[in-house]
C-alpha cells in the first residue's frame, strides 16, 4: 500500500483549533472590494468555525 497523504492545498486552508474545531477563512474579499461597505470588509476578514455539517469532509482532507 502506498503512503496516505494529506490534501496539501486543504491543509493551507483550514486550521485545526485546541478544542478541535476547524476554522476557515471567509470568501468573497479577494476583488472587487468598491463596492462593499467598510464594515462588509471587515466582518469578511474574521475566520470562522466550518459547520458540522462539512466537518467530516474537511477532516478526511487535512489528516492523513
Amino acid at each position: 500500500m502506498p503512503k496516505m497523504k494529506r490534501n496539501s492545498g486543504a491543509s493551507k486552508r483550514f486550521k485545526v483549533t485546541a478544542s478541535g474545531k476547524v476554522k476557515r477563512k471567509q470568501a468573497f474579499k479577494n476583488h472587487i472590494l468598491t463596492k462593499k461597505s467598510k464594515k462588509r470588509k471587515l466582518r469578511l476578514t474574521k475566520k470562522v468555525v466550518v459547520n458540522a455539517s462539512d466537518m467530516y469532509r474537511v477532516e478526511r482532507l487535512i489528516l492523513p
